[in-house]
């Protein structure tokens, strides 16, 4: 037995139907309607018989017509459709073109959706110009710290072991040459570092020969203070890269490789540049033991990934880590270049 609250939702399912087929349906029940109404007033005689036929056709000849207003009516409404799909799948550029069976209100939804889409494409414009002043201004102040803890600290370290060797060789006391070769020692280590670390805050090499170069350095000065061999492969137009776009790519190698170097002991990394007119793209791989992807995001080591993840989508660029237990990782970024 049937209760009370399934009609209401049988006639809401009829009323969710599309408007071609509640179009379709009323017709149906009105031709069916009339057609009973004149066989139940004029009796079933030849001449009712011709008024109830072409009282039928007359009716056929109206639900046709009512469908194909639907249907031209309706067009527009797909072009909306297909437009806010092309948006979604991340084409900024479609627009709704005019249509001429479009009627006044249905003209204007199409415009507003374009004023929309244009307002969205100038603000995307504009954080885009945004990141690369953002980034441009963090690249001159770590140049700035890297100059002067270069040029600075590290020269005073140097002048400091100088006049501790002179000193120690200097000395008549044995136990105090001795101390001050240990203290000529940790100088020079710390020396050492603070150049290492102008190094790493910012490679003066980027600025002056480029990615590539940059690349090569740092595969060089992995190498040497690393197990693993890691090697570079530039191809394209590596000059033609934008100093944003070397930035952001050259910290993504930076902390793809130490990641490689600190969790994966890989035998072997590769990072392999490829540049054209339209994209510069960076693949870091290695053959090490790999890690879940889903399991380092969701905790505090996974930092390094969600901060790669950020410095890629301030140039709208596209960023991508494949890696398995026992498979090795692969980490894949990617700028566009025609756009800037």
């Amino acid at each position: 037995m049937a209760t009370t609250g399934e009609a209401p939702r049988g006639l809401a399912a009829q009323l969710r139907r599309p408007l071609g087929g509640k179009i379709v349906g009323a017709n149906v029940f009105i031709v069916l309607a009339a057609w009973a109404a004149a066989l139940a007033v004029h009796g079933r005689g030849p001449e009712d018989g011709r008024m109830v036929l072409i009282l039928g056709l007359a009716l056929v000849g109206s639900f046709a017509v009512n469908l194909a207003l639907v249907v031209a009516a309706l067009r527009p409404l797909r072009a909306l459709e297909a437009t806010a799909d092309r948006v979604w799948r991340g084409d900024l550029a479609a627009r709704v073109h005019p249509s001429p069976v479009a009627d006044r209100d249905m003209a204007r939804v199409g415009r507003t959706l374009n004023l929309l889409l244009d307002g969205l494409t100038s603000d995307r414009a504009r954080m885009r110009d945004l990141a690369s002043q953002v980034i441009e201004a963090g690249d001159r102040e770590r140049a700035h710290i890297a100059r002067e803890l270069h040029d600075s600290a590290a020269q005073q370290l140097a002048a400091l072991v100088l006049q501790l060797t002179a000193a120690a060789r200097e000395s008549s006391d044995p136990e105090l040459a001795r101390r001050l070769a240990e203290i000529k020692g940790i100088a020079a280590d710390v020396m050492e570092e603070v150049r290492l670390l102008s190094h790493t805050i910012h490679p003066r090499v980027l600025d002056d020969l480029g990615l590539a170069a940059a690349l090569e350095n740092l595969a060089h000065g992995a190498s040497e203070h690393g197990p693993a061999i890691v090697e570079v492969v530039a191809r394209g137009g590596t000059d033609d890269v934008p100093p944003p776009a070397s930035s952001v790519l050259y910290r993504i190698a930076q902390e793809a490789v130490s990641n490689a170097l600190r969790h994966g002991a890989p035998q072997r990394v590769t990072l392999r540049l490829d540049v054209t007119a339209e994209t510069a793209t960076l693949e870091v791989t290695d053959d090490g033991c790999g890690f879940d992807v889903a399991a380092a995001e969701s905790r505090r080591p996974g930092m390094g990934l969600f901060s790669m993840r950020e410095r890629m989508a301030l140039v709208e660029g596209w960023f991508d880590v494949a890696s398995r237990p026992g498979e090795g990782t692969r980490v894949t970024a990617a700028v566009p270049l025609a756009a800037r």
